[in-house]
């Protein structure tokens, strides 16, 4: 289902969904990041999601994860919380989501990198290496949230 994000814009539609969300920034044992290029916006992003009845925010993040990228985690800590009303996500459907994800940091613990119906392309990149991908604002937060080490960050 294709999204358009919008991050603050005085035209985005209204909200009319609110739904808790995981994201993952996952390093491997070389410092490198895991991303995803997105079928619904050709974006490098994260991988994460919704979170589903009956999991954990965690256990919402290693789940996505694994189906996004092939990759098996371990969660190790928290980047932030990502509230911002001024972004949501509008979808094909007609729902028009407010943002409310939490980035946890996982480190690999097995698994085979591929890619699934939400990934074109998945792929290991070395931190400086993310600058010149193209992203939608909020991921690009969350990346240099945890690059700059600042620890927990609430938005």
């Amino acid at each position: 289902m294709p999204r358009r994000d919008y991050e603050d814009d005085p035209n985005a539609p209204k909200a009319n969904s609110l739904v808790p969300a995981a994201s993952a920034i996952v390093v491997n044992d070389d410092g490198r990041v895991l991303l995803q290029r997105r079928t619904d916006n050709g974006m490098w992003a994260l991988p994460g999601g919704k979170m589903e009845l009956g999991e954990s925010i965690g256990d919402c993040a290693v789940r996505e994860t694994l189906e996004e990228t092939g990759i098996h985690v371990e969660i190790t800590g928290i980047v932030g919380t990502y509230t911002n009303p001024g972004h949501v996500f509008a979808y094909d459907d007609g729902e028009v989501r407010q943002e409310f994800s939490i980035c946890l940091l996982a480190r690999p613990t097995g698994g085979t990198l591929r890619t699934s119906d939400e990934s074109v392309e998945v792929s290991w990149f070395a931190p400086d290496a993310v600058d010149d991908l193209p992203m939608v604002p909020s991921i690009r937060k969350r990346i240099d949230d945890w690059r700059a080490r600042r620890g927990p960050v609430v938005r």
